[in-house]
């Protein structure tokens, strides 16, 4: 009987605990109001996240703009020097092309003369004597230098170089001399081996004082020791063009050089 009631109590007992825990509301829950405050703390530390991103975001956006504004200024830079490049190499074709006219027709004037003196001797081996410097010479120098010539406006750089190395070992004293070692330096040049350009322009000043392709040779120098990073040298001999090819289209771009220098600091 005793074991009956207190098996009875105990049941009661928990039929009150039970009903006790039924009525507590969910938002007073201890453990619901833990997992709540969570959820906030969650959510706010998610929205903090989520800023810095599109913070960190907005940061990359800038560089890449700012990366694309610097590569369309290289690239506006690299244009304009294309285009003067080509400025360059047009004046310099012409130049070329004025000479060999003149040439011939020094030439063709010759062979007039020497026809009417009953020499019987023709144009055109007056041209090759004016051509290789030497009275009635052939005109194999005109020859070899326009095959070398050839080779460097078609781009095949190497062969020009040895192509022009050979005419000025064959015909050093050829009218064609001067053009020969200058445009054995472009062809080094274009080839971006400066310092043998370097040389070779320098021996178009040494060897070649009173040619026309003096002012044109040491804007060439100015620009070798640009590459080369010897900006005094470069300096020097740039300032060398202004002063005393004033009037030669040289000065302008030697001024363009020195004034990309100064922008450099160099």
């Amino acid at each position: 009987m005793n074991v009956r009631a207190s098996l009875l109590g105990a049941a009661c007992l928990a039929a009150v605990g039970l009903a006790g825990c039924a009525s507590t509301p969910p938002e007073e829950d201890p453990v619901q109001i833990k997992l709540n405050d969570l959820d906030t703390r969650l959510a706010r530390i998610e929205r903090v996240a989520a800023n810095q991103s599109l913070l960190d975001l907005a940061n990359q956006l800038d560089a890449l703009r700012n990366d694309v504004r610097a590569m369309h200024n290289d690239v506006d830079q690299l244009n304009h020097n294309l285009e003067l490049s080509r400025k360059q190499q047009h004046d310099l074709y012409a130049d070329l092309d004025q000479r060999m006219k003149a040439l011939e027709g020094r030439g063709g004037a010759g062979g007039s003369g020497g026809a009417s003196g009953g020499a019987g001797t023709s144009s055109n081996t007056l041209v090759a004597g004016a051509a290789s410097g030497a009275p009635g010479g052939d005109v194999a120098d005109k020859v070899s230098y326009q095959a070398a010539f050839d080779l460097l406006k078609d781009s095949q750089y190497d062969r020009a170089i040895a192509a022009f190395q050979s005419f000025l070992t064959t015909y050093p004293a050829s009218p064609l001399a001067d053009n020969a070692q200058y445009w054995l330096g472009e062809a080094y040049y274009v080839n971006k081996s400066f310092p043998e350009a370097l040389a070779a322009f320098q021996r178009v000043v040494v060897n070649f004082p009173q040619s026309r392709k003096v002012p044109d040779a040491l804007l060439k120098m100015g620009y070798c020791n640009y590459e080369l990073k010897q900006f005094s040298a470069a300096r020097d001999v740039l300032g060398q063009v202004t002063t005393q090819y004033a009037d030669a289209p040289a000065a302008k771009l030697a001024l363009q050089r020195l004034d990309k220098m100064a922008a450099e600091k160099h």
